[in-house]
């Protein structure tokens, strides 16, 4: 007995638009923008289904055998299916429009009730309604630009022949000894087993602490000193109670770690990691781009293009202190060596200073973590920062600590157990070798590329301090 052919096979709008041959049918679906009725006895119907910005024009004629009983009653936010012949349109703004001879209601949506009815929508609304905001032009834009970023990352490294490595999301280790993570436990926690007045974590599930991972990192170093360049791109989670425009409960991290790589290689990498990236989108995502510099901000395309365009200024931290001392500018947060730069320090040098992106080396050890390489003058270490316009950092990363015995001496020094590394430092005593790696934030690289002031708007679902809604 042979299939029925699917009445759910369709062409994707984008495709249509893009492609579609004149004079050929086509069957699409998706959701109602708007529906206005003409006095001739004809609807225009606007229908996205997300596979593009524009939605693609279906005239639905009187004769259609349900138009009085369905098709006038249809609203935005209503699914359909419209099969016709394509057609060129005589309308302003669109090529060409379809002429539907049959269409056909998945769902309705009660205006009554239905919250997307207004063209536009505080972005603080639309975050309370996660399970639809990406039904409108902004949300629909992100996460198709989102997309396309996660595709030239992939193919950025793969070309390059790194190796993809999923790293644990559940972690005995603080990466970064900051100690802002989440706990993870199977304990019933209103008897939790305590010994000598503290947690028995020896009864828990993993018979010691565990955390999520806030990175990717150490893992990635193990695979990288057996098989040359890897990389992780996946979930990392802090549990740092900050509700500012720039910081998440979860987040995506994006985290290369090459063997026989010192800091000049590392550099080298991220700016033409960055260069591609932004290239892609520029290329693949013009339409988003382009409602991105409408409607949020104007700069978005111009600073990308730039970005691509330009060469990297290079500089020391101490170089770059002694710039921020000298400017005739008065900063929120005073300027001396041995500080972490601020956001507003950061954009100073590649806004005012240099007027094009800036990667910083070789910062002060007491403000960098425990795994960076220690320089010869045991003050600094060998570590960079890609600060762009608008946002400051990008991208840190640095060359990683290979000797043993100075990488003990740093976990030490910053109040850690060397005995939680004792697989790290062992790394160091096996065929070490010189390595280096970054870490680049996702949300923040989607921020800037979108233009988007928060970054509750880049990621699908947002888990921030109080907020677990969806």
């Amino acid at each position: 007995m042979g299939r029925e052919k699917s009445m759910l096979k369709r062409t994707r709008i984008a495709q249509v638009l893009s492609s579609g041959e004149i004079g050929s049918r086509f069957t699409v679906m998706g959701w109602v923008r708007t529906r206005r009725d003409s006095k001739a006895g004809f609807s225009f119907i606007e229908l996205n289904d997300g596979s593009c910005l524009s939605g693609l024009q279906i005239i639905a004629d009187a004769e259609l055998s349900n138009y009085h009983s369905e098709v006038v009653k249809l609203q935005t936010g209503c699914s359909i299916r419209a099969a016709g012949i394509l057609a060129a349109s005589p309308g302003k703004g669109q090529k060409v429009e379809l002429k539907a001879d049959e269409i056909a209601v998945f769902g309705w949506a009660d205006p009554e009730t239905y919250p997307l009815q207004k063209k536009r929508h505080s972005f603080e609304f639309l975050r309370t309604i996660a399970h639809l905001r990406p039904r409108t032009n902004t949300f629909g834009a992100v996460a198709r630009v989102r997309n396309a970023m996660a595709w030239a990352i992939h193919n950025f490294f793969q070309k390059r022949g790194f190796i993809y490595l999923h790293t644990p999301i559940i972690s005995g280790s603080d990466c970064e000894g900051a100690g802002e993570m989440f706990k993870v436990t199977a304990f019933d926690l209103g008897h939790i087993p305590q010994r000598a007045g503290e947690v028995d974590f020896s009864k828990d599930f993993f018979a010691g602490p565990a955390n999520l991972t806030v990175s990717g990192q150490l893992e990635a170093e193990i695979y990288a000193l057996s098989m040359g360049d890897v990389y992780t791109f996946g979930p990392t989670f802090r549990a740092e109670n900050s509700n500012t425009s720039r910081h998440l409960a979860e987040f995506w991290m994006v985290e290369p770690e090459m063997a026989f790589c010192d800091l000049e290689g590392n550099v080298a990498l991220a700016i033409e990691f960055l260069k591609e990236i932004f290239s892609h989108i520029l290329q693949n995502c013009r339409e988003d781009m382009r409602f991105f510099e409408r409607f949020i901000d104007d700069s978005v395309i111009k600073t990308l293009e730039a970005l691509v365009s330009q060469d990297f200024e290079i500089l020391s931290y101490t170089e770059a202190v002694k710039i921020l001392i000298k400017a005739d500018q008065k900063f929120e947060f005073p300027v001396e060596w041995g500080i972490d730069l601020q956001s507003e320090h950061e954009r100073y040098l590649c806004e005012k200073v240099f007027k094009r992106p800036v990667v910083l080396t070789d910062y002060p050890k007491a403000i960098k973590a425990f795994y960076m390489k220690l320089n010869e003058d045991q003050k600094t270490v060998r570590a960079m920062d890609v600060l762009v316009p608008r946002v400051g950092e990008i991208v840190g990363g640095s060359q990683r600590e290979d000797d043993h015995d100075r990488l003990y001496a740093r976990i030490q020094e910053m109040g850690l157990n060397p005995a939680d590394y004792w697989w790290y430092l062992e790394l160091r005593k096996f065929g070490s070798v010189p390595h280096s790696g970054f870490g680049l934030g996702f949300e923040r690289l989607i921020q800037f590329v979108t233009g988007l002031a928060n970054i509750r708007d880049v990621i699908p679902f947002p888990r921030t301090p109080g907020n677990l809604t969806f």
